[in-house]
């Protein structure tokens, strides 16, 4: 059986906290897979975000992860597409719930926001909790 691949992505003020949830990835039996950047030089969120959802797009990867600064940036450029549902969460409730409500594909964080910490629990919550489906349903084929 193949691990579950997820992609990440963010500008330069994400780049650490990219590094470290890759690590956790890792631990966690994941593959992950980094689009960049790779340095702290100053780059613009939304290429990131569009090499992301491209990634999504073009399948077999089905979950995101992006990080700028605040994450507002960031989850603005990924829900401009259409097949996008990129949830903006500073907590662990916040990325359980748009999990079960909203099926978020993509997690997206504030690296200057949310310490180290909280990002990976929002990740672990993220990546741990199924779509409940139901009564949901109508609202999120309202958004795709």
């Amino acid at each position: 059986m193949s691990k579950k691949t997820i992609a990440l992505a963010s500008d330069h003020a994400g780049v650490d906290l990219k590094a470290s949830l890759i690590s956790k990835l890792e631990d966690w039996g994941y593959e992950a897979l980094d689009l960049g950047p790779l340095t702290k030089d100053s780059v613009d969120y939304p290429d990131f975000a569009d090499k992301l959802t491209s990634t999504l797009n073009e399948g077999p990867v089905e979950t995101g992860v992006l990080i700028c600064g605040t994450g507002i940036g960031i989850s603005i450029a990924a829900n401009r597409h259409k097949h996008i549902r990129a949830a903006l969460c500073q907590s662990a409730t916040e990325a359980k719930l748009t999990r079960l409500h909203n099926n978020a594909n993509v997690l997206a964080l504030g690296a200057r926001i949310i310490g180290e910490e909280i990002a990976i629990d929002c990740l672990k919550t993220f990546l741990e909790t199924e779509y409940e489906g139901g009564r949901h349903e109508r609202r999120v084929a309202k958004m795709s």
